[in-house]
């Protein structure tokens, strides 16, 4: 053999040799044994051989030792059988253009198209559905699908937006379940509820919990609520409440959550009354709209300035700053300064509160009110007349000599013709404070004034932070005097000057 080919050879070997050897020690180092070294050449042929098991077959508890448990585990599902085939999903399609502010405060329109889900109860048997207004607001489309997958096309009837309710009519020819309405003034707090909905799109879905506590106000707008500690995320808004009975005692409307851009459930949840959405439902049936009660007067809460200029003691009640003139107030005899102290029998605490039960109550009927003026306790009757009507009875000689009259706010706001939105997270994060002006009637008071897309941020001397806070100083100065408006406008900070309402002769 060539001496090259043999000392090749011979190094091929060693190398072998060592790679074994290092193997082997590895093999060892990890406490395995020669078998494991090389898989399958040492198994003999050796076949798996099956393990031997046995699985319990009792239960650690015999049903008679959890027959409560079981009865009532037994009742929440049929419970929710009863329930969920009248609970419906929301999708919502639809366009929106959006004024923007930009870093040097000039205006700017965005379309983009929106998406969004909710849920919602058909509440009769022609496929009326209740939900939340803010589930299908500015949507174009809206599609209901039904607990058998069903899915239909849907058309707004009507939407009281200060209870945040909007009625559905389902399009389709068919008879459907519904769900009934409770007594949500028996509600107790500590009893047991569930939340049914389609929270983040996932389909019906039922939580159970207890009502924790009752009258819970979240806004101005939204007072009154159940606080609830039943799961309600995302996709629940409309959804229904119900109790052990199946009945419907409250609609779900939102959560409180800590991190406003990506809200979970924290344990605390609201809804709205069955006795409030009822109301609601029946007037939009009815009539297309919502219809409320007003007593035409301008209301302010018993602060101690209020009280040291009234000389009033009293613990409860809200005082008279304004009439509207031809009001169920001033037929009644209510006078500037009068402290209205309780409404047919139910103590006032503040203004807000007298303005709720008046809302409230039945058109055209009438109401005792417990009145303290200048000392004397009395009791007037008034005659509740509907909110934005016209009332044709001509005003006092004294109330007639000038401008100043108290007006409905809803009036003040339609005749001024300002629409306003609060301001988007991206434009807050610029700096931004205000409301940004969305679209002004054209026989507006304020339509030379003020442009689309105008940022207010002041009335008068008060700040604004908010659409309803801007409405509330707009109103209650429009109604008496000449109002201020500080607005920036293409990057130019300007004052406008909007004048009084005219007279009402």
């Amino acid at each position: 053999m060539n001496p090259a080919f043999r000392r090749l050879w011979t190094l091929v070997a060693i190398f072998l040799i060592a790679f074994i050897a290092v193997a082997a020690l590895r093999t060892c180092l990890a406490g395995k044994g020669l078998r494991d070294w090389i898989p399958g050449i040492f198994t003999g042929g050796k076949q798996f051989r099956p393990e031997t098991f046995t699985l319990p077959d009792k239960p650690p508890l015999d049903p008679k030792d959890v027959e409560l448990l079981a009865r009532m585990n037994e009742e929440y599902a049929r419970l929710t059988r009863a329930v969920v085939p009248s609970v419906v999903s929301i999708n919502t399609a639809g366009v929106q253009t959006e004024r923007l502010l930009d870093m040097w405060g000039r205006a700017r329109e965005r379309r983009y198209p929106t998406q969004g889900q909710g849920s919602g109860v058909i509440v009769t048997k022609e496929g009326h559905v209740v939900t939340n207004h803010h589930v299908i607001a500015g949507q174009q489309q809206i599609h209901v699908t039904l607990h058998d997958g069903k899915s239909y096309p849907a058309r707004l009837i009507g939407e009281d937006l200060l209870l945040d309710i909007a009625v559905l009519k389902i399009d389709a020819d068919a008879s459907f379940t519904p769900l009934k309405f409770g007594d949500s003034s028996q509600a107790q707090v500590g009893q047991i509820v569930f939340a049914v909905g389609n929270p983040f799109g996932l389909g019906e879905t039922v939580t159970q919990g207890i009502i924790s506590a009752k009258e819970r106000s979240i806004s101005d707008n939204q007072r009154d609520l159940f606080q609830t500690d039943a799961a309600i995320n995302p996709g629940n808004s409309g959804g229904p409440l119900v109790n052990l009975r199946g009945e419907i005692i409250g609609i779900n409307v939102a959560i409180f959550s800590p991190d406003k851009q990506n809200p979970g459930f924290q344990g605390v949840g609201f809804s709205i009354p069955t006795n409030d959405v009822k109301d609601a439902l029946f007037q939009i049936l009815e009539r297309g709209r919502p219809v409320r009660g007003f007593l035409g007067v301008q209301m302010r809460d018993m602060e101690p300035a209020v009280r040291s200029a009234l000389g009033y003691d009293g613990a409860e009640g809200a005082a008279v700053l304004g009439i509207s003139p031809g009001s169920p107030a001033q037929a009644a005899g209510l006078q500037l300064w009068d402290v209205i102290r309780s409404l047919n029998g139910e103590k006032i605490r503040s203004a807000t509160q007298l303005f709720t039960l008046v809302q409230k109550t039945q058109i055209g009927s009438t109401v005792t009110l417990g009145v303290w003026r200048k000392g004397q306790n009395l009791e007037l009757k008034a005659t509740i007349a509907e909110s934005g009507a016209t009332n044709p009875a001509a005003p006092s000689a004294k109330n007639s000599a000038g401008q100043g009259n108290t007006r409905d706010p809803e009036e003040v706001l339609q005749t001024l013709g300002i629409e306003v939105r609060d301001l988007s997270v991206p434009e807050r994060m610029q700096g931004f404070r205000g409301v940004v002006v969305t679209r002004l009637a054209a026989n507006g008071l304020a339509a030379k004034l003020i442009h689309a897309g105008d940022l207010i941020v002041a009335v008068n001397t008060t700040r604004i932070g908010g659409v309803n806070e801007f409405f509330l100083h707009l109103a209650a100065s429009a109604s008496v005097q000449d109002t201020h408006m500080h607005l920036i406008r293409e990057g130019q900070a300007l004052r406008v000057t909007v004048p009084a309402l005219p007279r009402m002769e």
